[in-house]
């Protein structure tokens, strides 16, 4: 092989590995600019048991085919859960909790259906006639927001939230 062959060759195989190098770091590149943009955000609707003690938490909302109440979600201290996933669908959820710990509740205004061990239950009207307990729901108004988080205090405390 001649020398100018020799060093044809090797000039054509240092560019491939110049290229190769070019198309790796141009994908790390990608790769990296892409993790760092941001995730959207997850939207659902979050409660924040910010006390000492276990809470049971139900929730109450409108959906299409009416007025539905949930329950029981069990919270452990100064731990979070989600209530509902994705976007929130109403400006208004409603919730009811028990102190399992130390006693007491949350409790408001707006009557609702519950039952002591897990539920769904459609409808607000005639609880005890149709075999549910009724228990007073505290309003919580989320402005419309996509995403909510419910911050949920000592008993006698206001509920705080925000997105």
């Amino acid at each position: 092989m001649s020398t100018i062959a020799a060093s044809s060759l090797w000039a054509e195989t240092r560019s491939k590995v110049r290229r190769a190098r070019h198309r790796a770091l141009l994908g790390l590149s990608l790769a990296a600019g892409l993790a760092a943009l941001p995730l959207p955000a997850l939207a659902d609707l979050r409660l924040c048991n910010q006390t000492a003690s276990k809470v049971g938490v139900t929730l109450g909302y409108r959906d299409a085919q009416g007025w539905v109440t949930e329950g029981w979600w069990e919270l452990k201290p100064r731990n979070c859960e989600t209530l509902l996933r994705g976007s929130l669908a109403a400006q208004f959820y409603y919730i009811y909790a028990v102190d399992y710990t130390r006693g007491g509740e949350w409790s408001g205004r707006a009557m609702m259906c519950t039952r002591d061990t897990t539920f769904t239950i459609r409808g607000v009207e005639d609880c005890l006639a149709r075999g549910f307990d009724r228990n007073g729901f505290i309003e919580v108004d989320t402005g419309q927001q996509r995403n909510w988080t419910i911050q949920l205090s000592d008993p006698g405390q206001p509920l705080a939230g925000g997105p």
